[in-house]
């Protein structure tokens, strides 16, 4: 029976909103008032609007004054008119509106209007209303947010569009109303129902268009968007005292001065944040408002531009050892016990304890790559990890997540997208995350109209629900009070919130770049534009905050700090310490000698851990082909001891270490049940879809299992497990998978981050990854892990014979394996958690062997005389004497069951001896030249071959061929057996599969 708030949202999303175009829809039946009992609710037909005068009153009564009146009547029935209360009584009880009662005949008491008949005076408020809700939705594009006021064309267009559309004679007014009294509302700013026209535009335009922009009518929650608006419209949200002013004023002049000295000090690249310097105070009050609100860790991640500013105004690096980096030639650097290979420094990370009253809150920053907006999963998994204790609890308020962005990039890059809707799953959510885009209103040489569709850069957030605030950035108290807000609204409603900075980039890309080339006017009106510091000293001096001599003793007193900075500078020497966390002290790095510790298990442990496998709650019912198959072949094994399959080798390994108490996080596409349907780490009841997950109920005092289906997201999920990783090295993080090969989806995360980050950053990671490979005629999508890309990712050296094995362990930068027996997987995962060290696990796992009768351990295999085997020797109990073996077959992964079932063929058939030898190499990287060595030297007279299921330019044979010659001491080259090149991996055609299978296998045994 009126005009609904999502008849009001609809015609905004298409980008035209009045009352014209909302005139022009088409009437719908609609439900009645919502705040109304749900016994009340009925659909009025579309018919009644033209048939009585009542429908009549209901389709032009004004939505807001119909809300106050009920709201009041339901506290007071005397309150309102006598018929309203009949009205609304009726309604109550069942009657629907257009029959409930006659017409009211006025609404004075609320309408604020006092004289004239009913319908005049509502249909005018009701425009009131609509002009009231058009500001709301669409005055943040009249906001003036660019320093630069530059004539984007599409923004342009837009905001001229919408000018219109805000104009008072748009809903029918004249000069001649702008002094008249019409209702507004109770929730209007001040407690006032009653204002002029005029009273009330300037009041929605000092709110909605000032020099801050608010967008909020998008969002999901009803709850957000009233507080929003409570907010904003109560005029304080903004406010900030005289003495707080005057702090952001010293702290964009410390922002100013510093990148000035840089500029003339050091001629080098630093991405300045010149033009962006409001960002430092708005940092600030970011860091105390969250101190105040019982924040303990902020985690931080940030492109390349501004980070060195942030760096010595925010997280509090010593700017005698900022200098320093400046200065470090090729001989200084990373010296003095530093190591790995560094980075620029405009891309290190760093940590530090901010002291805020009584309040301490520690902040990192996290290193990152040039692939901008790759941090931004990393920095999330971080928070999660910081805000989840022993027994699996999440406290948001333990940490909270901060990400910097630029314009394009926000818009352009994916994984924006990808974090966005991770933001509010349950297992990756992190309690809100402040997005603070640094708006440039350029992408390197790309204006906004060639780099997004859309007026702002902030659009996606939109699909999350997200308020977003767009801001001038020549101000930095209103940046500071958005910010302020921004984490005052985190701390309530624990989702995410976007503040976009509208600044400028002073100079081009980098400091040696020209930007004029490209955009000349752009930079015409940059090279005019006073600083920001200038910009805002002027105003304070002008409100007479501050006068000329405190302006001019702020900036000495910068230049004073900067001196002394450079000139300790000097003699700084970079230390190892500078750059870690002391999360990871009981942990050693490549020069410290290592801890081994057994990985076989206790035979007692075992069984109590497949005793709880099998159980489960009384009236649980578990699918019948679960119970027939799976859970019969457990309890058979349980019983004798022997045939353990790979479901049973990988749950005995988290079981085991979550009686250790360590916790085990696994994450992936489909990893609850298995892609390959094997593991089942949750039950799902067939009666009511309860779920139950064994190994969270191994004991009381185990550590925190939590098996989780990740979104369809590589790039993002990768890199949150990634993060994860980071902050808790006493956990097992895994992440797997669907198929081996959609881990290209993550690429700049395995390259950018996991291949390289201990080495750039000194940030060590035993993230632990499951890329399901093998051959089985699925086709080129669904056959393999591309092993050769990690191979080619590590660090050794083929022509090095390593024969100290912890040291090649401890050196190389990732691990790489194709475990062949569910035992050998079980050691493989527990030693990625029993070692004083981690690095990154990159295991190809099998699909074909999850249920291949040979490929089985037994009990012994898991117990304390047991471990973890990096070479399978060959185990024919038919071979031929050792120096009459003819041939040395090298392989890895599921190859090894086809080429041993094909001997065994065979030897049956010419009832004799094996004289092919099969040996098995499960850790490929790093390479175990001893124990290859040891098989070279055993079979002397054995022609040395390497085979492989995947083609000549993938697999392993390009990594393995230098260093099988390197192990034999030089003296034999490898021959290789396997596809030929392809530039697909397999192929899609099953016969033809086939066929290369056969080729190969008979080439292996071919004399």
């Amino acid at each position: 029976f009126f005009f609904s708030f999502d008849m009001f949202r609809a015609a905004s999303h298409a980008g035209r909103f009045g009352a014209r175009n909302l005139m022009k829809s088409t009437l719908k039946p609609r439900p009645v008032y919502a705040a109304w009992s749900s016994a009340s609710i009925v659909n009025i037909p579309q018919r009644s609007y033209a048939s009585s005068s009542a429908s009549s009153f209901l389709t032009s009564t004004n939505a807001a004054v119909i809300e106050d009146m009920h709201r009041s009547w339901k506290n007071d029935p005397e309150s309102v008119e006598s018929d309203w209360a009949e009205f609304f009584s009726s309604v109550e009880n069942g009657t629907a509106p257009n029959e409930a009662v006659r017409m009211p005949k006025r609404t004075s008491k609320f309408a604020g209007v006092s004289s004239g008949g009913s319908g005049e005076n509502v249909e005018e408020n009701y425009k009131v209303y609509q002009l009231i809700r058009a500001y709301r939705v669409l005055g943040h594009f009249l906001a003036k947010l660019d320093p630069l006021n530059l004539e984007q064309p599409s923004f342009t267009k837009v905001k001229e569009e919408y000018k219109r559309e805000l104009h008072p004679s748009n809903y029918g007014f004249t000069a001649a109303d702008m002094d008249r009294e019409f209702y507004v509302g109770h929730d209007f700013p001040g407690g006032k129902s009653v204002r002029t026209l005029r009273e009330t535009i300037d009041l929605l335009q000092s709110v909605y268009c000032g020099e801050i922009g608010v967008q909020y009518k998008h969002v999901h929650d009803p709850s957000i968007k009233q507080w929003v608006k409570e907010k904003v419209e109560s005029g304080k949200a903004w406010t900030l005292t005289n003495d707080e002013k005057k702090k952001a004023f010293l702290q964009v002049a410390e922002a100013e001065g510093f990148e000035q000295y840089c500029g003339k000090k050091f001629n080098a690249k630093r991405f300045g944040l010149d033009g962006g310097e409001s960002l430092i105070p708005a940092m600030h009050k970011l860091v105390e408002t969250a101190a105040e609100h019982g924040v303990e860790n902020i985690v931080i991640g940030m492109p390349h531009r501004g980070r060195l500013n942030v760096m010595a105004n925010i997280m509090g690096k010593p700017l005698e050892q900022l200098f320093s980096e400046f200065q470090m030639d090729s001989d200084k650097a990373l010296s003095d016990s530093v190591l790995g290979s560094g980075d620029v420094k405009y891309h290190l990370g760093t940590s530090h304890n901010v002291q805020v009253g009584d309040k301490t809150i520690h902040l990192s920053l996290a290193a990152n790559p040039s692939h901008l907006e790759a941090v931004n999963p990393v920095v999330l998994g971080k928070t999660r990890a910081k805000q989840t204790d022993f027994g699996g609890n999440v406290d948001y308020n333990r940490a909270m997540g901060v990400l910097i962005h630029g314009d394009a990039a926000f818009a352009g890059q994916g994984v924006v997208g990808e974090v966005i809707e991770l933001s509010g799953l349950e297992d990756f959510s992190t309690g809100g995350t402040i997005h603070i885009i640094v708006n440039n209103q350029i992408g390197f040489t790309t204006v906004p109209k060639f780099a997004r569709t859309s007026p702002y850069p902030s659009e996606i957030a939109k699909a999350a629900g997200s308020p977003i605030f767009h801001v001038n950035g020549d101000n930095p108290a209103a940046v500071a009070a958005v910010l302020k807000l921004a984490v005052e609204f985190r701390q309530k409603f624990h989702t995410d919130t976007v503040i976009d900075m509208y600044c400028y980039r002073r100079n081009g890309h980098n400091e040696f770049d020209q930007p004029h080339f490209t955009q000349p006017k752009m930079y015409q009106k940059i090279d005019k534009h006073p600083t920001v510091c200038t910009v805002y000293g002027d105003k304070l001096v002008e409100e007479k905050i501050i006068d000329e001599k405190e302006r001019k003793k702020v900036i000495k007193d910068v230049k004073k700090k900067l001196d002394e900075g450079f000139k300790n500078s000097k003699d700084y020497h970079t230390a190892t310490g500078d750059w870690l966390e002391c999360h990871w002290s009981d942990f050693v790095g490549t020069e410290s000698k290592p801890k081994i510790y057994d990985t076989g298990v206790e035979k007692d442990t075992l069984k109590h851990i497949m005793s709880k496998l099998v159980e489960f709650p009384e009236g649980f019912h578990v699918h019948k082909s679960l119970m027939n198959i799976r859970f019969a072949e457990f309890k058979k094994m349980i019983e004798t001891e022997k045939n353990f399959n790979w479901a049973m080798g990988e749950a005995l390994a988290f079981g085991s270490l979550l009686l250790e108490k360590n916790e085990v996080r696994l994450c992936g596409q489909d990893c609850e049940r298995g892609t390959f349907n094997h593991r089942h780490a949750v039950l799902y009841c067939q009666d009511t879809e309860k779920t139950y997950e064994n190994l969270k109920h191994l004991s009381n005092d185990q550590g925190f299992f939590n098996v989780i289906n990740s979104s369809l997201s590589e790039n993002a999920v990768l890199g949150f497990e990634h993060g994860y990783s980071l902050e808790d090295p006493k956990a097992l993080v895994i992440w797997e998978a669907q198929f081996g090969d959609f881990a290209n989806g993550a690429q700049v995360i395995f390259d950018q981050f996991i291949t390289t980050g201990e080495q750039k950053w000194l940030r060590m990671s035993g993230l632990t990854m499951f890329l399901p490979h093998g051959y089985d005629g699925q086709g080129p999508e669904h056959s393999s892990g591309r092993v050769e890309r990690f191979l080619q990712a590590c660090d050794d050296d083929p022509s090095k014979f390593e024969s100290n094995v912890d040291l090649a362990n401890r050196t190389i930068n990732i691990q790489v394996a194709n475990c062949t027996t569910p035992a050998n997987h079980f050691h493989l995962i527990r030693r990625q958690i029993h070692r004083n060290y981690r690095k990154p696990l990159v295991v190809m796992t099998p699909k074909s062997l999850l249920g291949h009768k040979d490929c089985v351990s037994d009990i012994s295999e898991f117990t304390p005389e047991s471990k973890f085997h990096r070479v399978y020797f060959d185990q024919s109990e038919n071979m031929v004497s050792d120096n009459e073996v003819r041939r040395l077959v090298f392989c890895s992964g599921q190859v090894y069951y086809t080429l041993a079932a094909e001997r065994k063929r065979l030897r049956e058939e010419n009832n004799g001896n094996d004289d092919v030898a099969l040996v098995r190499i499960e850790q490929i990287a790093p390479f175990p030249y001893d124990l290859v060595n040891e098989n070279i030297e055993k079979y002397s007279n054995a022609e040395l071959v390497w085979v492989q299921e995947e083609p000549l330019n993938a697999g392993p044979w390009t990594y393995v061929q230098p260093r099988l010659e390197t192990a034999s001491g030089g003296k034999t080259r490898p021959r290789y057996i396997g596809r030929p090149p392809a530039a697909a991996p397999a192929t899609g055609v099953k016969l033809r599969h086939n066929e290369e299978l056969k080729n190969l296998v008979s080439k292996t045994f071919e004399k």
